[in-house]
């Protein structure tokens, strides 16, 4: 009868099974290379392309008379007009270096779109020229106002 060692065959037997994952593994690792997609958008020079299925973040502007200076002094005012806690009534700003100011007024109650408080507002900028708009701004609970859309009031015209 031939006598065979227990521990032998239990390391034997581990080495098959640790060479069999072993073996999966490898396969599964050089298989999965296939559905790899390599980003070549970077190599583009166009650009990425838009599609119509989503939506741009464009940023609405107030005025395009006004610099990064104005823009923080009015967004300011313009906090203040339309903080529904707020009384409700226009609030001023200006810059002395560029000489532009405005007001803020805002119109009606604040409403919820699309899970952001807004509020419309009609505002005044002058300076070099002067428009009277009107519009709309939004923001998320505990979030900055965002201007969703400036248009000129109607009845008036851009001096």
């Amino acid at each position: 009868m031939t006598w065979i060692n227990p521990r032998r065959y239990r390391s034997v037997a581990s080495a098959r099974e640790a060479l069999k994952v072993l073996a999966v593994g490898l396969l599964a690792l050089s298989t999965s290379a296939c559905g790899m997609s390599l980003g070549l958008s970077a190599l583009d020079e166009d650009g990425p392309k838009a599609t119509g299925a989503i939506a741009s973040n464009a940023v609405v502007a107030l005025s395009s008379d006004l610099d990064d200076e104005d823009w923080r002094r009015a967004k300011a005012a313009l906090a203040v007009a339309l903080d529904p806690q707020g009384p409700g009534t226009h609030v001023s700003w200006d810059n002395p270096a560029t000489s532009r100011k405005g007001t803020f007024t805002p119109m009606g109650a604040p409403f919820v779109k699309d899970d952001e408080i807004c509020r419309s507002f009609s505002a005044n900028v002058s300076g070099p020229s002067s428009s009277s708009l009107q519009g709309t701004a939004c923001r998320p609970s505990g979030g900055e106002w965002t201007l969703k859309e400036v248009k000129p009031l109607k009845g008036s015209a851009k001096v």
